[in-house]
């Protein structure tokens, strides 16, 4: 139960995080730069300030988090916004979520975890509906735009793999976006000369970066022991669906019948690979 709670509240957080980028970026409020730089920034801000007053009752001043951990999280942020802008958003999303399967469900098999059958067939019905969901919107894509959402997956199937091990949570997140934020200095300053950013799109970023972002991608570093990495791939095919739902709630797109009986099979999809047993 407190599994599937934390992972409910993991996937909203991230969900969210898609819509906020997605207006944001596709307003045309914000340059990709400028989002990515202040996206990650913030959440270190908030994330430091959090660990300083953990520290302050604990030893040590090792600073948690690894900069190979941050490098993930740097290239997942960088390479999202700038191909979001080349790609449609169906298809980026494809891209993206078939490049983080790959990446964690390829890990989970070479370090030796056999999903059952059953995870299988989960997984099966819950990416052909999420292929189904996102259909109409499919074009081919800009191959510019198609590496960089590649690559931006794969980092973000790196950094996930990489906070399974974490017994400090809150540490290592904030230790991983405290390094993320140097990377992102180079970006500030190109930001600051050419880049364009109103206060719409500026809120967004922050709101994005210190709740979604920082605290979601905490508590997912929490949420991923207790799943196999062919689960915590798995449930991610929820997020495309949860944040269209939240399109038609908030951004007042339409509910089509498409939507909901797509949306209704990855969730059965997702369901069957979490009730499953491993191997």
């Amino acid at each position: 139960m407190i599994t599937l709670l934390l992972t409910t509240i993991t996937m909203l957080a991230f969900a969210a995080n898609s819509l906020l980028g997605r207006a944001a970026l596709a307003g045309g409020t914000i340059d990709a730069l400028s989002f990515t730089a202040m996206r990650l920034i913030s959440g270190a801000l908030v994330l430091g300030v959090l660990l300083m007053l953990q520290r302050s009752r604990k030893d040590g001043d090792r600073l948690p988090g690894s900069w190979l951990s941050a490098l993930g999280l740097f290239a997942y942020g960088l390479c999202f916004s700038l191909g979001y802008g080349r790609l449609g958003a169906a298809t980026g999303a494809l891209i993206l979520f078939a490049a983080v399967q790959f990446g964690m469900i390829a890990w989970g098999l070479w370090r030796g975890d056999r999903p059952a059958r059953l995870a299988v067939v989960g997984l099966v019905i819950a990416f052909t509906a999420f292929v189904v969901l996102l259909l109409p919107g499919l074009h081919t894509p800009d191959p510019l735009g198609a590496v960089l959402i590649t690559i931006s997956g794969l980092a973000w199937a790196v950094y996930s793999l990489r906070g399974r091990g974490s017994s400090d949570p809150m540490g290592d997140t904030a230790g991983n976006f405290l390094r993320a934020a140097v990377m992102c200095v180079p970006l500030g300053v190109v930001s600051l000369w050419q880049g364009v950013a109103d206060a719409h799109g500026i809120a967004l970023a922050l709101v994005s970066g210190m709740i979604t972002s920082a605290l979601g991608y905490m508590l997912w570093f929490r949420t991923q022991p207790r799943l196999s990495p062919f689960q915590a791939a798995t449930v991610q095919l929820t997020v495309p669906v949860i944040a269209a739902v939240g399109g038609v709630l908030m951004l007042g797109e339409g509910l089509t019948l498409r939507l909901t009986v797509s949306g209704l099979c990855v969730l059965g999809g997702v369901a069957l690979t979490i009730v499953a047993r491993r191997r």
